[in-house]
């Protein structure tokens, strides 16, 4: 590991005045569960010359609810958004999908605002300097995305520009199908960024001298069926080959609203909005959610080895739609 300096900030201003002093050359470190093992493995093509560890800044890692608002502090571990009373009873989805990740050890740790910051996990992007030297792409500064003539086995059936590494995050899923929004700051101020814009190909929206300080998520003033279904290799450990995070309010037999969120399809969270138009104010039955699972991933351009991702997309839209209709049984509760 290249040796760097670390340093404890105490404010926001502090930690946002050193990301700028630096200009590119920091990198902000709060549980550390990826960051350490990308600089670890010297995947970077430029290694920070500066850790600002953000854990010893008072007041990021709480849990706040009232009837017009969820809000949840970037260094709020996995583990407690997880087991969170006002998060399982209100916003399951996002409960669920926390719970998703890795395993107990990694949820103690990690934080939220890490898992959505968190970097790809394209084998050619983190293939470790230390085993022949490092591989170049186009998300390294220069070179193709290797992914594209290559093994592609993980990566992106929508939305794949340039590069084609996924998002890795559960998290961002459930907070895509609750019109989650990231807040940020930086020197110049504040701002909200939408978790479905908060994704890019290339990395996420975040300015050289910003952090996340906060996640909001709008109140949910009635009844609503939640769910998060992840599909892995190996059961919990493993990063998602898709998911899926639904939400859906009723009117009578039949959806009064519903937000579908698909996630490890793109290089973000993608909402399926031609699957929920569909389904708005229709009476379920397994033909119609059929018929949104298709329109959930029409746009899909698989590659040349990830065409399978379609149909479990299809197959865990179906399901989540069924299942809030309680035409399947549900998936297992939080326990």
């Amino acid at each position: 590991m290249k040796p760097f300096e670390h340093l404890n900030a105490r404010t926001v201003e502090e930690a946002c005045a050193l990301l700028k002093q630096r200009q590119g050359r920091a990198r902000i470190n709060a549980g550390g569960t990826d960051l350490l093992s990308v600089l670890k493995d010297r995947i970077l093509s430029d290694d920070p010359d500066l850790l600002i560890n953000i854990k010893t800044i008072p007041g990021l890692d709480a849990v706040r609810a009232d009837r017009n608002s969820l809000s949840i502090g970037p260094l709020t571990t996995l583990a407690t958004v997880a087991a969170s009373p006002v998060v399982r009873e209100r916003y399951t989805v996002l409960a669920e999908a926390a719970r998703a990740v890795a395993t107990p050890q990694i949820r103690n740790m990690g934080t939220i605002g890490g898992n959505l910051c968190q970097d790809v996990r394209c084998w050619y992007y983190r293939y470790p300097s230390s085993v022949g030297g490092p591989i170049r792409c186009l998300r390294k500064g220069s070179g193709p995305c290797l992914a594209v003539l290559g093994d592609n086995r993980y990566h992106a059936i929508l939305e794949g520009k340039r590069c084609f590494a996924v998002c890795p995050s559960d998290t961002a899923v459930a907070l895509a199908a609750l019109d989650g929004e990231i807040e940020v700051a930086s020197p110049a101020g504040g701002r909200r960024i939408a978790v479905t814009d908060f994704f890019a190909p290339l990395g996420n929206a975040l300015r050289q001298d910003e952090m996340v300080t906060g996640i909001k998520v709008p109140g949910i003033s009635e009844p609503s069926k939640q769910t998060f279904l992840k599909f892995t290799l190996r059961t919990p450990v493993d990063f998602a080959l898709v998911s899926v995070a639904f939400v859906a309010a009723f009117e009578g037999d039949g959806y009064r609203n519903v937000r579908i969120a698909l996630g490890a399809v793109a290089p973000g969270p993608v909402r399926a909005r031609k699957a929920e138009l569909l389904l708005k104010g229709r009476r379920i039955d397994c033909a119609l959610a059929r018929e949104a699972a298709e329109l959930a991933v029409g746009d899909a351009k698989p590659m040349s080895m990830n065409a399978y991702k379609v149909e479990i997309a299809k197959a865990l839209v179906q399901r989540a739609i069924l299942a809030s209709g309680s035409l399947l049984p549900p998936p297992d509760p939080i326990s």
